[in-house]
């Protein structure tokens, strides 16, 4: 069986984590998003993988090649027109033969469970649909099952009659592209591979399959932050850089090649330092934070369940909590982030200019590349800053700052 990944959407959604690269390779647990998928596939049993590319596609194609360094077999097709996820499918017909998996490039889903997914099929002999329970169904298809069979499926319904959802991850046959050539554009523009799978329903039998573990959609940017955590629980610490005496390092902590843990420093893992980082001394790095290449946690530092890019510079007395912070960022002396609120409501944010309850207790802010802060900045829970602003010394900013902002 062969795998088809679907990573060519430009990740508007994601702003601005996005500004300058591309979803599939926004960094997660040590790795560009994209390859825990790949790894999955892979954990699957399968070697042979399409990856669907778009929006700055040569970057992914410059980071994977054709997959040797991974064990797989990779080849790419760029997809100009993003008109939905049947139109995405149906320009990979010409990358499979028979019945072939189809992965979403923004869930996180474990290898096993992929492989039992397969195993599902082989036994079945039909279509698959993975599908997941979320506590809000409105924004995915909503799928009914009957006998371990879909009997309905619906596009984002403001009224769900299930919690059950498609979990963005198929298995289909070659039979399933001419019903994507008779797919009708819905009324958001879009071929939807709800209105494909419905008309295959009524054909033949579609089958829906339980994923078990974790499963995570990516759709909006602090998504990250339990993609994050979630693929951490598997780590296995290593020490590839150098830990100096008097550095505490408490369970898994993946300290790579050309990274430095100073004394005085204090990690509790899972944690991951990438190459050349600089942790300490004098620091506190808590459970579920990764630290990019190049990056420095500085002395009488707390950062704690975050994704610190690559050259970002957290240095001197600075508290980071629950925060996703870009490349090349740089924090003032004294600058916090807060991750709670006063009355410990959930946190809301300003995205896509509307106030948008986030669910979470604590969430810090989602923070775009080559942003400055200055000395003893505040930085309110559920902020976004747009990449390249320039945070004032002793500024509070709150909500939305938009890119190239100076705020004093």
């Amino acid at each position: 069986m062969k795998a088809v990944v679907l990573a060519a959407g430009e990740g508007t959604r994601m702003r601005p984590l996005t500004a300058n690269l591309p979803k599939p390779l926004l960094p997660v647990a040590g790795k560009p998003f994209l390859q825990h998928t790949l790894d999955a596939v892979r954990g699957a049993g399968i070697g042979d993988v399409t990856v669907l590319i778009g929006w700055q596609g040569h970057r992914i194609r410059e980071r994977f090649g054709r997959g040797e360094s991974i064990g797989l077999s990779i080849s790419y097709e760029e997809q100009v027109e993003r008109l939905g996820t049947a139109h995405a499918l149906g320009s990979l017909r010409a990358h499979v033969d028979g019945p072939f998996l189809s992965v979403n490039g923004d869930v996180v889903v474990s290898g096993d469970a992929l492989k039992q997914m397969v195993a599902y099929h082989r036994k079945v002999g039909g279509p698959v649909i993975a599908i997941a329970e979320v506590a809000d169904p409105r924004a995915f298809g909503v799928v009914e099952t009957r006998d371990g069979k879909v009997v309905g499926l619906e596009e984002k319904p403001r009224t769900p009659n299930s919690n059950l959802i498609s979990a963005g991850i198929y298995i289909f046959d070659e039979d399933i592209f001419p019903l994507i050539d008779r797919t009708p554009k819905s009324s958001r523009g879009e071929f939807e591979i709800t209105d494909t799978i419905r008309m295959l329903m009524a054909s033949r039998d579609v089958f829906g399959f339980r994923l078990p573990g974790e499963w995570i959609d990516v759709g909006r940017p602090w998504d990250l932050l339990r993609a994050n955590a979630a693929l951490l629980k598997s780590l296995a610490g290593a020490l590839r850089g150098d830990v100096e005496r008097g550095a505490t390092l408490v369970g898994e902590v993946l300290v790579e090649e050309g990274a430095q843990v100073k004394h005085g420093s204090y990690v509790e893992g899972p944690a991951i330092f990438g190459p050349g980082a600089e942790i300490g001394p004098n620091c506190y790095i808590r459970p579920s934070t990764t630290i990019g290449p190049k990056a420095k946690v500085g002395n009488a530092c707390e950062v704690k369940n975050s994704i610190v890019m690559a050259g970002t510079h957290v240095p001197h007395q600075n508290y980071v909590g629950d925060s996703i912070i870009g490349e090349r960022c740089n924090f003032g002396a004294g600058a916090k982030v807060a991750n709670l609120r006063l009355d410990e409501g959930s946190v809301k944010v300003v995205w896509r200019g509307m106030e948008v309850d986030t669910g979470l207790r604590k969430l810090g802010v989602v923070m775009g590349d080559d942003v400055r802060i200055g000395v003893n900045a505040c930085i309110d829970p559920g902020t976004i800053i747009g990449e390249g602003s320039f945070i004032g010394p002793g500024a509070t900013v709150r909500g939305n700052i938009a890119p190239g902002s100076r705020v004093f």
